[in-house]
């Protein structure tokens, strides 16, 4: 680790954050990382939580100092961890949400179509590598999970990496949702490796499942509460209204030069090679701005989700059991079409249903591995403990509607 640069950051979750390395410090002060600042992590959560407002800027952070903590816990149990292999992982996790587009999850492959966040995550990374020498290689290998050591990858992406432990500590702080609360701090005093897989002490189990129960929580809670749900599909229904209506030839306009680049062009995995700095000048701010903005355009739909977004004045969200009865669809689509002057072609955008599903432990993924005294791991589902097997590693699924009331 260099000497001679160190500097703190002053976090509200974990107190101080540090930074001691030139090559963090490079990547941190890339405009592409700043721009995280202009996202935020939690998109419309603010509207039902005030307090969620924090960005994904702030994550990164938070990811990067769980990780180093970790990684200093696994070399004090004389894991082997390279000077070089450290940076990495670091890097590798201060940059594994860089790919997010505005509003992230809400409006993933909608402006990009069929595109994760990681797919572009990895590009930038490749790009910024270029202009750093191929300093990012190894990071790149790690977050690829294409090394050899395969721990360092899990504790960047999987069912107990250091992304899940921060998000749920920061969005359960910001929120004021105490059911989110997790011990990371002793989840990362129990973590271990074992033939470089990433492992968990037997001492953890109960702290695992807390941290599994609370992941379950809060997607009910918070990530997909009724009102947030409604809000990120009716943002999403705003850009499938503009899209509709620029394909249809009429003039659809955003705040951004950035914004209109993506919303005129319908752009895919390979487009996006070509385009990259484009997208890294997009954040929540140009969204945000245009869709104040569209609250004065001609079309009626367009004007109307618009103005409903802005003023909170959502449409109205049900969750039920069982897929919503079909006449009673066909009745409120009448009345939409009626009361909003609108063909019935254009009542999708005010009455629409789905599916909202959450499986908390889902042992075909990234398993949580619990290793015993005597030397034996088990994945934690397999463990004695009912509450895991029966309950968390079942998908639950609800199905939602939302109408114009």
């Amino acid at each position: 680790m260099a000497s001679g640069i160190r500097k703190i950051i002053n976090d509200p979750v974990y107190g101080f954050i540090t930074l001691d390395h030139p090559l963090v410090f490079k990547v941190i002060a890339h405009p592409w990382y700043q721009r995280l600042r202009r996202i935020h992590q939690m998109a419309f959560a603010q509207l039902v939580y005030p307090g969620a407002v924090h960005t994904r800027l702030h994550h990164s952070l938070g990811a990067y100092h769980l990780m180093c903590n970790a990684l200093h816990e696994l070399k004090n149990k004389g894991v082997v961890i390279t000077p070089e292999e450290e940076v990495a992982a670091k890097i590798a996790i201060l940059l594994h949400d860089v790919g997010h587009g505005p509003y992230s999850h809400a409006l993933e492959n909608k402006l990009l179509k069929g595109i994760h966040h990681e797919t572009i995550s990895i590009r930038i990374m490749e790009i910024l590598n270029n202009e750093l020498d191929g300093a990012l290689t190894l990071a790149i290998e790690i977050f690829t999970n294409k090394y050899h050591k395969p721990f360092l990858h899990q504790l960047i992406s999987g069912q107990l990496d250091v992304d899940r432990m921060d998000y749920l500590t920061r969005d359960s702080f910001f929120t004021g949702v105490s059911e989110g609360v997790i011990g990371y701090d002793r989840i990362l005093k129990m973590l271990t490796v074992q033939n470089d897989e990433l492992m968990v002490e037997e001492k953890a189990i109960y702290s695992i499942e807390k941290f599994l129960v609370s992941r379950r929580l809060m997607y009910w809670q918070v990530y997909l509460h009724k009102t947030v749900l409604c809000a990120e599909k009716m943002l999403v229904k705003i850009i499938e209204r503009a899209q509709e209506l620029i394909t249809r030839g009429i003039t659809v306009r955003s705040t951004s030069p950035v914004f209109d680049f993506f919303l005129q062009n319908h752009h895919t995995v390979t487009s996006i090679e070509a385009h990259l700095e484009q997208f890294c000048l997009l954040d929540d701010y140009d969204v945000l701005a245009t869709i104040k903005n569209w609250m004065f355009h001609e079309d009626r739909v367009l004007a109307k989700l618009c103005d409903c977004l802005v003023t909170r004045r959502l449409l109205k969200v049900k969750l039920t059991a069982t897929p919503v009865n079909p006449a009673w669809m066909e009745e409120q689509r009448n009345r939409i079409c009626r009361e909003m002057q609108i063909e019935e072609r254009d009542c999708h955008y005010f009455l629409f249903s789905g599916v909202a599903e959450n499986t908390t432990y889902d042992p075909r993924e990234e398993r949580i591995n619990i290793l015993f005294k005597d030397g034996t791991a088990k994945d934690i589902s397999k463990v004695d403990n009912a509450l895991i097997h029966q309950a968390l590693a079942s998908p639950v699924k609800k199905y939602y509607i939302c109408y114009l009331n």
